[in-house]
C-alpha cells in the first residue's frame, strides 16, 4: 500500500485506570488495620486515590510518539515523529479485558519515516494508568505492529525523561537495527538508576540491598534484627533497594514504614489486587487476628484445644463467637467467606483436604513417612549411605553430634536385613533436621513458650514401595555447654499405650522441624528470596527486546511484591512467621546460615535427586536418572515437568543464539549473569560451582533451573499448606512442652490423657488460628493466575512465528503430562500417590481453577 504525504496510520490504545484496591497502598502493616478498624471507609480515604473516568482521556491528555526502527535522525537515533492524542473511546473491542478501555490514535505519517519500533508516551492527567498494548495497524511494507506494554505510566512531570515501549520484535544486542540502539541503552540506563536516595513510588528503579529492614530498633530494642546479607557469617540473597533512611538506633538497619518501594511494574494487577486482598484482609494480624483471639479467651477463657475433636470444631461447626464480635468489622464484605452467614456468629475454616476421608489417617507411620515424599516439603528426604549418621557442626563448638541411633534399634523392622544390606540395597532413607537446629536449639528451649528437639528419622523402603518409619532420636543441648554434645534419646514405633503416645509425640516433633524448614527454606529462602536477584539483574541489564528477558518475564510476575509484603509481615521482627513457628526470631537468622549450602546448579530437579541419593544417574530410564524410590511422586511428576521445561527453553535458545559464539558475544548477557553472581548473590560470588556462561548448554541449563525454581518447585512447597498443614494435628508448627520421661507427673498425665498433653505440646489455639488464616492465603489461586505453559497478551508477546509454535507445543505437552500424571494417581498399586488418606498427589498438575484446588502450577511465585 502506497501512502501520500498528509495520510495517516491507526492505531489502538488499551489502558486501564489506576484500580481503587490498589494492593500496594491498602496492604502495608499498618495500613491494612487502618482499613480494617475504619470499617472499610471507601467514601472517605480512599475516594482521594480514584482516577479520571475514561473519557476524561479525550483531547490532549494523553500523546504518543513513534520511533523508527529503520530510518535515523541527524545524530543516529531513530526519527521521532509527530505527536499524537487519543481520540474515541471503544468500549467494546473485541478481545477487551476486565476494566480495560480502548482508545482510537492516528498518527500523521511520512512515507520517509520507516518501520516504527518504539513509542514515546506522555501522560498529562493528573493520575497514574495501566498501560496495556499499542496496536499499529495496516503501517506501509510492515502490516500490523504489536507493542505488548503492561506498564504503570504516570504524569510525565514525574519522569526525567519520557517513558518509551518497544514493538514486540526480538532482538540479540548485536543484531538490534541502529536507529533503536541508543533507545535500547538509554531504557536500561534508566532501570539501573543511580544507586542514591530514597527511591518513589513511580519510579522503575531495579537495584539491589541487604535484609536490613526485616527489624524496627526505634520502636523496640527487642524488635532489632541482624542484616542478612553482606557478611560471612550471614550471607544472604538480595533484595530489591528502597533507599529509605537508616534507623537511629542502628544506622545498619533500614528504618520501616507502611508501603515499601517497588519498582513500579512489580506491583500486582488489577484482578489479583483484587482477590488478594480479599484474603489478606481476612487475615489481617495487625487487627481482625488479635480480635477474635480476645473474643475467644474472655468468652471461653480456653487457650487450648481439649481434644482432637476440638480441633476438628474448627470446620465441622467453628468457633462460636459473641454476637457483638464482629462489630467493629462487620462492615468488610470480604468477610463472607470466613463467618457463617445462617445467624449465627462463628468462625469457620474450610475442612482441609488431609481429613476430607479419612478422619484419622493422619496419625499412620505410613501417611506421616509419604508426607516426606508426596507432602508439601518433599524434597528434603535423602538416602542413607553412612552408619550411624554424623554432623558436619564443627566438633569444637558443638561436641560429637554422631547419632545415637543404633543397630540394634533398627535391625528388628529390617525384614530379615542388616543394616549393612539395607544400605548396600538402598533401602534405608533419613529426614535429618539435626544441624540446621542445634546452634540455635539453646536460644530456642530458653523462651517460655518454645521447648524442642533436633531431630534424626530413619526410614525403611518396603517391598511394597512405602517408607516405614524406624526410628527417630530427638536431641537437645547439654546442661553444661554445647562443646559436650546433645543429650539424644531414641524412639521406636509403637501403637498402643503410653509407647503409642510417646511414638505420636515424637513424630510430632520432626514435623514440627519439617515445618520450619520448609517455611523458612523451602518456601523462603529457596523459592522467594533466591529468585529475587534474578529478577533484578533482568532488569537491569537485558533489555525487553533481548529474548531472554522475553524467555523469564512471565515467571518473575508479582515476585518482588509479595516478597516485600512478606518483609512487611510475614518474615519481619514479630510478624507471623516469628510467632507462629518453632525458630521465633531466630528464624531469617537461621535461613541465612543454612544459605551458605545453597549452590544453584543442585537446584535443577535431576541434580537435585542425585544430590540428595534418592537417584541415579541411567541412561537407559526416563530423563536419564532412575529414581530409587520409585514411588516418589513428587519425583516421578517433577522430572516429567522439568523434562517440559528444558525441551521448550531448549528450542527456544536454539532458534535465538546459532553458535556458543554467540552466547560469549553477547554484552547483555553477560552482564547479566556477571552482576548476578557478583551482587545478587554475592555472598558467594567466589564459589567455585556457579556456571561459566559461555555455551548455549549452559544458558539452557540456567534458565531451566530458574523456571523450574519458580514454577514447579514453588507450586509444589506452596498449595499444599492449607490441604496438609490447615489441619494443625498433622503439621503443628510450634512445640512448647519437652517430651515426658517415664516416672515424671507428665508422664502419668500422658498415660491417663493423651491427647490433652499433645495439645498441650503442639501449636496453642491462638497460634493456630493465625496460622490457619495466612496458610490458607497462601495456598489459594487468584482468579487472574496464568500457569504454565500460558502467558498473558496471547500470542503478541513476540513477532517471531517459531518460538510462538514452540511455546504452544510447550503447552500442549503440559496438558498431555497432566493426563499422565492423572493415570497415575488412578493406579492403586502406587500407594504412595494417596497414602492412607485417600489424598491423591496433585500438586504438580499444570493446571488450576481459582481458590484451594491443592494442584495447579502458576508461572511465577506469585504468593
Amino acid at each position: 500500500m502506497f501512502f501520500h504525504k498528509g495520510q495517516k496510520v491507526k492505531g489502538t490504545v488499551v489502558l486501564m485506570t489506576k484500580n481503587v484496591l490498589d494492593i500496594n497502598e491498602l496492604t502495608g502493616a499498618q495500613s491494612v488495620g487502618g482499613i480494617v478498624s475504619g470499617g472499610f471507609n471507601i467514601a472517605g480515604s480512599i475516594v482521594g486515590g480514584l482516577v479520571d473516568a475514561a473519557t476524561s482521556f479525550l483531547g490532549q491528555s494523553i500523546a504518543l510518539k513513534l520511533i523508527s526502527a529503520t530510518t535515523s535522525d541527524g545524530s543516529g537515533k531513530g526519527k521521532v515523529g509527530k505527536v499524537a492524542y487519543l481520540e474515541k473511546h471503544l468500549p467494546s473491542l473485541p478481545n477487551l479485558g476486565a476494566k480495560q478501555d480502548a482508545f482510537n490514535i492516528h498518527f500523521e505519517w511520512d512515507s520517509d519515516f520507516g518501520i516504527p519500533g518504539a513509542f514515546y508516551i506522555q501522560n498529562f492527567t493528573q493520575s497514574e494508568f495501566f498501560l496495556v498494548s499499542f496496536t499499529l495497524e495496516d503501517v506501509p511494507n510492515q502490516g500490523t505492529i504489536h507493542f505488548l506494554c503492561n506498564s504503570w505510566v504516570y504524569n510525565k512531570k514525574k519522569y526525567d525523561t519520557d517513558r518509551i515501549f518497544f514493538a514486540n520484535k526480538t532482538y540479540l544486542p548485536g543484531k538490534t537495527p541502529a536507529p533503536l540502539v541508543y533507545y535500547r541503552e538509554q531504557e536500561l540506563k534508566t532501570l539501573r538508576g543511580d544507586g542514591k536516595g530514597e527511591r518513589k513510588e513511580w519510579e522503575r528503579i531495579y537495584d539491589y540491598d541487604v535484609y536490613n529492614d526485616l527489624g524496627e530498633p526505634d520502636k523496640n530494642a527487642a524488635l532489632a534484627r541482624p542484616v542478612l546479607g553482606g557478611s560471612v557469617e550471614l550471607p544472604y540473597p538480595r533484595r530489591g533497594r528502597t533507599g529509605r533512611k537508616p534507623s537511629r538506633k542502628d544506622t545498619k538497619s533500614e528504618s520501616r514504614s507502611d508501603i515499601v518501594y517497588l519498582p513500579r511494574d512489580e506491583a500486582f494487577g488489577h484482578l489479583k489486587s483484587s482477590d488478594f486482598l480479599v484474603y489478606i484482609l481476612k487475615s489481617a494480624s495487625q487487627n481482625v487476628i488479635p480480635k477474635l483471639q480476645s473474643a475467644i479467651r474472655l468468652q471461653f477463657n480456653q487457650p487450648e484445644f481439649n481434644s482432637f475433636e476440638d480441633v476438628r470444631g474448627l470446620y465441622d461447626g467453628g468457633i462460636k463467637l459473641p454476637t457483638n464480635i464482629l462489630s467493629d468489622i462487620s462492615p468488610i464484605p470480604l468477610f463472607k467467606e470466613l463467618f457463617r452467614t445462617d445467624g449465627e456468629q462463628a468462625l469457620k475454616f474450610p475442612e482441609p483436604k488431609v481429613i476430607q476421608v479419612e478422619k484419622s489417617a493422619w496419625m499412620t507411620d505410613e501417611e506421616f513417612a509419604r508426607e516426606m515424599i508426596a507432602g508439601v516439603n518433599p524434597h528434603i528426604i535423602t538416602r542413607l549411605q553412612e552408619f550411624p549418621p554424623k554432623s558436619k557442626l564443627d566438633t569444637q563448638v558443638y561436641g560429637d553430634n554422631t547419632s545415637t541411633i543404633t543397630k540394634e534399634h533398627l535391625e528388628p523392622n529390617l525384614d530379615g536385613l542388616t543394616v549393612e544390606q539395607a544400605i548396600a540395597e538402598n533401602k534405608l532413607f533419613i529426614l535429618n533436621h539435626h544441624d540446621p537446629i542445634i546452634p540455635y536449639l539453646r536460644k530456642i528451649n530458653a523462651t517460655n513458650t518454645r521447648k524442642a528437639y533436633a531431630t534424626r528419622t530413619i526410614l525403611f523402603l518396603q517391598n511394597n514401595g512405602t517408607l516405614k518409619p524406624l526410628a527417630i532420636e530427638l536431641s537437645k543441648p547439654h546442661p553444661q555447654g554445647d562443646n559436650y554434645g546433645p543429650i539424644s534419646n531414641v524412639y521406636l514405633p509403637a501403637d498402643q499405650g503410653v509407647d503409642g503416645s510417646l511414638w505420636l509425640l515424637a513424630k510430632a516433633y520432626v514435623v514440627v522441624n519439617d515445618s520450619c524448614f520448609h517455611q523458612l527454606v523451602s518456601h523462603w529462602l529457596n523459592t522467594h528470596a533466591v529468585v529475587e536477584p534474578f529478577i533484578i539483574a533482568t532488569n537491569r541489564h537485558l533489555s525487553v527486546v533481548h529474548p531472554i528477558h522475553k524467555l523469564l518475564l512471565p515467571h518473575y510476575r508479582d515476585t518482588m511484591n509479595i516478597n516485600a509484603l512478606a518483609r512487611n509481615v510475614l518474615v519481619n521482627a514479630e510478624g507471623i512467621i516469628e510467632t507462629t513457628f518453632l525458630w521465633g526470631k531466630y528464624s531469617l537468622e537461621n535461613s541465612a546460615v543454612i544459605y551458605k549450602d545453597w549452590v544453584f546448579p543442585e537446584q535443577a530437579l535431576p541434580a537435585d535427586l542425585i544430590k540428595r541419593g534418592v537417584a541415579v544417574e541411567d541412561p537407559s530410564s526416563p530423563h536419564g536418572i532412575r529414581l530409587l524410590i520409585e514411588d516418589y511422586p513428587y519425583a516421578a511428576d517433577g522430572l516429567e515437568i522439568w523434562a517440559a521445561i528444558k525441551s521448550w527453553v531448549q528450542e527456544y535458545v536454539t532458534f535465538y543464539y546459532d553458535s556458543d559464539a554467540a552466547i560469549a558475544q553477547d554484552a547483555e548477557l553477560q552482564a547479566f549473569w556477571k552482576e548476578l553472581v557478583e551482587v545478587g548473590h554475592g555472598d558467594k560470588k567466589n564459589e567455585p560451582w556457579w556456571p561459566k556462561l559461555q555455551t548455549r548448554e549452559v544458558l539452557i541449563e540456567i534458565a531451566s533451573t530458574l523456571i523450574w525454581t519458580a514454577s514447579a518447585l514453588h507450586a509444589a512447597v506452596n498449595f499444599g499448606q492449607y490441604p496438609y498443614g490447615g489441619y494443625i494435628l498433622n503439621r503443628p508448627t510450634l512445640s512448647r512442652r519437652f517430651i515426658p520421661e517415664k516416672g515424671s507427673p507428665e508422664y502419668d498425665e500422658l498415660a491417663k490423657n493423651p491427647q490433652k498433653v499433645f495439645l498441650q505440646t503442639i501449636t496453642p489455639k491462638n497460634e493456630t488460628l493465625t496460622d490457619l488464616t495466612i496458610i490458607e492465603v497462601l495456598s489459594r489461586h487468584a482468579s487472574d493466575e496464568v500457569y504454565l505453559g500460558q502467558r498473558d497478551g496471547g500470542d503478541i508477546w513476540t513477532s517471531d512465528a517459531q518460538p510462538i509454535e514452540a511455546f504452544k507445543r510447550f503447552g500442549n505437552k503440559l496438558a498431555e503430562i497432566e493426563k499422565k500424571l492423572i493415570e497415575r494417581n488412578n493406579d492403586e498399586t502406587l500407594r504412595n500417590r494417596y497414602g492412607p488418606v485417600k489424598m491423591p498427589y496433585t500438586l504438580l498438575y499444570p493446571s488450576s481453577e481459582e481458590g484451594l484446588t491443592f494442584r495447579g502450577i502458576p508461572n511465577s511465585i506469585s504468593i
